[in-house]
Formats: structure tokens, sequence, C-alpha cells
């Protein structure tokens, strides 16, 4: 089973180049971290508040090598079913009529019925055989349940699915693998074991406006340095939710919506519900806009 170094770009200033340029900011932490996982074909895991840009990482790292994103999204009671694959019972069961009607159901046939035919993949089995074909997005790994967990300690050691009926799959070569974790809940230490492990925590306010300026370049400057500073001084407020970048994002693109070119207490009161998710925080900071927007 081969990895995906010789993929990798050549340094960790390059693979920061070229996320850029298709719309991802990554600090040389994260850019390190990707390069390694990328050169050594290890899963990447990745655990930070919600909303600075894991998932993210995962799809542009897609467009980026050409490959299919292939997404896994956990959630509370998601079992290996859902996640690996299951057997089409709806058209074994027009195929057993069917050869009941013709009167050809014998042990050979029915038998048949687990087959390749009747095989429906799920996101873990069509990364195996996508393999280097394919970005496999483990998202918000810390909402599935212990069991769950344990599952995917094979899979992530050694890329191969044993489908008792069919066989073992073995991925001829890994995928690139990205798992995300909001710690909801500490995850094990063997989960953690077998991948390469990054913190993605919210940018400076330097860092956070070259975001906006490469993911919305049509607003200004000043613009986005108030939108940016607003959003810091919500972080700084004890909310409920703090935004993250995704919702900076989502402020800025809700003043351009409106027409707005500045932000000021009436702008910023108005699209409030771009970038604050919760009612009590909503009624918190909406009586205190003032200092939200200081000079508005």
């Amino acid at each position: 089973m081969t990895g995906t170094g010789e993929q990798a770009p050549a340094s960790v200033a390059e693979l920061q180049d070229e996320l850029r340029g298709v719309g991802y900011l990554a600090d040389r932490g994260l850019g390190t971290a990707a390069l390694i996982a990328l050169r050594l074909g290890r899963p990447l895991l990745l655990e930070g508040e919600v909303g600075v840009g894991k998932t993210e990482l995962a799809k542009c790292l897609a467009a980026l090598t050409g490959r299919e994103l292939i997404r896994l999204q956990c959630y509370e009671g998601i079992d290996t079913h859902q996640a690996l694959y299951e057997w089409d019972y709806a058209r074994q069961m027009l195929h057993v009529r069917a050869l009941s009607e013709h009167e050809l159901a014998d042990a050979d046939t029915i038998g048949g019925l687990y087959s390749e035919d009747f095989l429906l993949e799920r996101p873990l089995l069509q990364a195996v055989r996508a393999g280097g074909r394919a970005v496999l997005l483990i998202d918000e790994v810390d909402r599935a349940d212990d069991e769950f967990e344990a599952f995917l300690l094979e899979l992530l050691s050694d890329f191969q699915i044993t489908i008792p009926e069919v066989g073992t799959v073995v991925a001829e070569e890994r995928p690139i693998v990205i798992l995300t974790s909001n710690r909801t809940r500490e995850l094990h230490d063997a989960l953690k074991r077998r991948c390469l492990y990054h913190w993605i925590g919210y940018p400076t306010v330097g860092e956070e406006i070259d975001i906006v300026r490469v993911r919305a370049p049509e607003v200004s400057e000043a613009l986005a340095k108030k939108v940016v500073d607003a959003v810091h001084r919500l972080r700084d407020m004890d909310l409920a939710k703090p935004p993250g970048v995704a919702e900076t994002l989502d402020w800025v693109e809700s003043l351009g919506a409106i027409g707005a070119a500045d932000l000021d207490g009436e702008t910023a009161v108005d699209t409030l519900g771009s970038v604050i998710k919760d009612r009590d925080d909503l009624e918190f900071v909406s009586g205190d806009i003032a200092r939200v927007v200081p000079n508005g």
C-alpha cells in the first residue's frame, strides 16, 4: 500500500501557497501538519472551535489535488452499516420474486443475492475502493459513540474492510484522511495514536482579515477590518456560542446582500443573525451593540 508522499508539495510554504490558491489560508503549524499527513499517508485529526476551518481544509485539499471528496458526517447513533455498506434489500426481494416466478430460486441463486450487484457502498467503503483518488472526511467524529470510534481503529490502521459475504477489500493506495472534532466529548487515545493531530484556534485579527480578503475579494479592506474587529469583540463577550470564522464570512456576505458599505450600530443589529446563532446571545448583544461596534 503506497502513501501520498509522491504527490505532496515540496515544502510547507509551497503547500500554503497552493491552499491559498483555492481559498484557504493555513498558518505554518497547520500547513506543516497537513504536509506531514500527505507525505506519510497518515490520517490527520483536527480539533478546534466550531467554524474555524476544519471541514473546509478537507474540501480545499480535494480541490487542490483533484480528488473526490467523500464525506462521512458523524452523529449520535451512527452505526457501521450507515458508514460502511448495506445490502439493497428492495432489489434483493425483487430479484427473488422474479426468480420465483420462473421457478429458478434454488440455493445457488439465493446465495447470489449477497454479491457485488446488491451491495450499496457507504462513505468508508467508497473511500477504500477509491484509494488515491479520494479525500475522506470523517466529520465531527466526537458526535459518534464509543463503539463507532472503536470500529474506526482498524480502518485507520490498515485501511481495509472485511465484508463477510464478499471478502476483504484493501485500499491499493491510502486516501487522504481528515477527521474533525469539536470536542463535545474527549476522543480515546487509541484513535488519536493512529492520527497526526493539530489544534486549530481562532485566527488573529490580521489573519482573519486576510481570510476575509481572500474569500470575499470584493469587500474593502476597511469593511473587512471593521467586521473582524467586531467579531473579536463578540468572542471576548460571555456568549454561549462565540462566532467562528465561518460566521465572520457570513456577516460580510450579509452586509453585501443589503448593500451596506460600512458597519455601524444599525447595520450590525440588522444583520446580527448572520453571526450570532443563539437567542439569548442575540438579545444580549443587541442590547449592548455599542460594545461590538463602538464607533458606529
